[in-house]
């Protein structure tokens, strides 16, 4: 055997070994060997593909994190519908669904299978030939989003199944969460880094699942239980629920330990009154049960709904209650500028835990429910982790109450506040509001607006506590001196720091408005008015009749902006910048070209220019330029490696050209242009 050959046998011997030990460690639980001879094992196998880059396999556990972060989530059109449970809240409800499957089925013996109905995140992983190829979110059903990178960094999920003959095409359907401990330590992380904490598990889960970099997913300890089956291609398939999760089980994946076959109504309500004791014993949290008729052929009997299967049901836990006192209303100002009314209590226990705090939301929440100072009213844990109040006791509402006036100025600048569609109240003084400065600071410094290297979440942190800036425009003002002695910041970092600074003065406008943080105005946005009215002075001076002549700028939008920029502290900081040297080219505005009012999505990788400057070039000659493709978009451009995008184009009936219809178009505007 030659050394070529020892090397690609050591590689797949490793590979098994280390899918193998994760599965004993992940999914069973049950390690056999210690962290350390795990970690010698990985790093022999990255050692290996390091020399031999021919060996390195999709599939290889030293690809769970390796993707590139993404500007987006691309659609993914499910092979079959993910469809929603119905719910039911009571034993009766409960018995009418029995009653009902019993009825179509014509017999009086139907078995259930059982499990805990998790409060995560639904996704469906497609194999193929046993590989792990694509993950999405469930979406609306029909359609959900690529997450295939960040779901690989789940340890959990195997890359490949194990067992000799998995299915040619298998898509499983599953349920990512974070467990209650994993919850806890990412919270603790989030407060030790100045950053918000999350309200609950499954807002930890999701936001954690949509990352736009799979490097910040493999930090957060994601897990996964896996519960049913979407397309099949291969031998038939399982003839029953319970025979569906075991195949799962031995194919690697990780599935419920609490799943149980029951006998009829008496049998889930048995379940149900059991799981219901033992779930805050639970290492996750649960906000009911999911009972699905056993055989797969009285399902098929059963059918489904437009939406739902009447083969299987959600029966939800009531949220735990309790009555208590309002002793204050305050108002809470977010890192984006909105502000929350949020209710302070007399403490109670509410689902076990004490609850001092409730939040009301918004404004309008606020009004409709008329909470008010010395109010008794019932709080509840909503999904049994944020606190809320669901309601007023009106009857023992103390004489003398008044209703509480919602603030038009921010409590924490004085900035005037302004309504998003009557709904979220929010801060106007985005650019000098204490509450919004490490956020706007960071959205200022973010690749797609001034696009300043190395000047992350944890600097700016410091650089905040330490009364170092206190606008974007101090930012400018930084010499490597500020820097040095901060935490991980030596002289050579401090320099670096300062150069990417400098550099960034030199930028256009689209990108100065999107790094302005200007509520209602994204990307798409900041180009249309770049492009509307050519300079900077022009836009501030506007007023919202001539904003509303702007392409998709709406009344709201414009009301955001014309708001912005009236405040004189903003303008000041915008002021304090261009002093800076902080400079754009002026636009002139198009008069018209070959592509003027057409919608073009870039997708993939082209050799000739980079995507931004493809985006720049089109720009020039009228197109829209957007990330995703729908019904409304004109033309795809496809590079290298374009992914769904194209698909989605060929579904919709929509234009596809290569590098050279790009060329094309260029080669058009140059010769219009000499």
């Amino acid at each position: 055997m030659t050394q070529q050959d020892r090397a690609a046998a050591r590689a797949r011997e490793l590979r098994a070994l280390l899918d193998h030990h994760s599965h004993r460690y992940y999914v069973l639980d049950d390690p056999e060997i210690s962290d350390a001879e795990y970690d010698r094992l990985f790093a022999e196998l990255v050692a290996i593909e390091r020399e031999r880059p021919d060996l390195a396999r999709e599939d290889s556990p030293t690809q769970r994190v390796g993707a590139r972060p993404s500007a987006t989530f691309a659609p993914v059109v499910h092979g079959q519908a993910m469809l929603s449970l119905g719910n039911v809240f009571t034993d009766q409800e409960l018995a009418d669904f029995d009653r009902r499957v019993r009825e179509r089925l014509g017999h009086g013996n139907v078995s259930y299978v059982a499990e805990p109905k998790l409060d995560g995140l639904a996704v469906s992983l497609r194999y193929e030939d046993g590989v792990l190829v694509r993950a999405a979110t469930r979406g609306d059903g029909t359609t959900g989003e690529d997450v295939t990178s960040n779901v690989r960094t789940i340890r959990v999920c195997p890359l490949r199944l194990r067992g000799g003959a998995p299915p040619r095409i298998l898509e499983v359907r599953g349920e990512v969460y974070l467990p209650r401990d994993g919850f806890l330590r990412l919270n603790e992380s989030q407060i030790a880094q100045g950053a918000k904490p999350f309200a609950n598990p499954r807002n930890a889960a999701a936001g954690s699942l949509r990352q736009l970099d799979p490097a910040v997913t493999a930090k957060r300890p994601l897990r996964l239980f896996c519960y049913g089956i979407g397309e099949w291609v291969g031998a038939a398939g399982p003839s029953s629920q319970e025979a569906l999760l075991e195949l799962l089980a031995d194919l690697g994946l990780p599935v419920n330990p609490e799943r149980r076959m029951v006998a009829g109504y008496e049998g889930c309500l048995c379940y149900y009154e059991e799981l219901g004791r033992k779930r805050r014993d639970l290492p996750y949290e649960i906000d009911g049960v999911v009972y699905k008729v056993n055989e797969v052929a009285e399902q098929r009997l059963l059918g489904e709904l437009s939406r739902t299967p009447r083969w299987a049901v959600a029966h939800k836990f009531p949220a735990e209650e309790a009555v208590t006192e309002v002793v204050g209303i305050d108002v809470q100002v977010g890192r984006t500028g909105a502000l929350t009314p949020v209710a302070v209590l007399v403490p109670v226990a509410v689902g076990g835990v004490m609850v001092s705090h409730a939040t009301l939301h918004n404004p309008e929440e606020l009004e409709r429910k008329d909470v008010r100072v010395g109010d008794f009213v019932s709080v509840r844990r909503a999904g049994d982790v944020i606190p809320e109040i669901v309601s007023v006791l009106r009857e023992r509402r103390p004489s003398g109450t008044l209703a509480f006036t919602f603030p038009d100025h921010c409590p924490v600048c004085g900035s005037p506040v302004v309504r998003d569609e009557g709904v979220v109240a929010r801060c106007a003084g985005g650019l000098v509001c204490r509450a919004q400065r490490r956020q706007t600071i960071l959205h200022f410094a973010s690749r797609r607006a001034m696009d300043i290297e190395g000047l992350g979440d944890k600097l700016v942190e410091q650089l905040v506590e330490h009364r170092k800036i206190a606008t974007v425009a101090d930012l400018y003002r930084l010499a490597p001196g500020h820097l040095t002695g901060l935490e991980r910041m030596g002289e050579r970092s401090a320099g670096k720091v300062v150069d990417a600074i400098k550099a960034s003065r030199h930028t256009t406008l689209p990108r100065f408005l999107y790094a302005l943080g200007i509520p209602e105005v994204g990307e798409a946005t900041a180009i249309a008015l770049a492009r509307h009215f050519g300079d900077l002075d022009d836009l501030i001076a506007a007023d919202e009749g001539r904003l509303v002549e702007v392409p998709d700028v709406g009344p709201v939008v414009a009301h955001a902006i014309a708001t912005f920029f009236s405040e004189a502290h903003n303008r000041e900081v915008i002021a304090a910048l261009k002093a800076a040297g902080v400079s754009w080219p002026r636009l002139e505005r198009p008069v018209g070209g070959p592509l003027s009012g057409k919608t073009v999505v870039l997708t993939g990788t082209l050799d000739g220019m980079t995507r931004e400057q493809a985006r720049v070039a089109l720009e020039r000659l009228g197109a829209k330029v957007v990330s995703s493709v729908s019904a409304r978009t004109d033309y795809v451009v496809a590079g290298r490696d374009p992914g769904s995008k194209v698909k989605r184009a060929e579904e919709l009936g929509i234009p596809v050209m290569g590098e050279d219809g790009l060329r094309a178009w260029l080669g058009e505007d140059q010769s219009g242009s000499d």
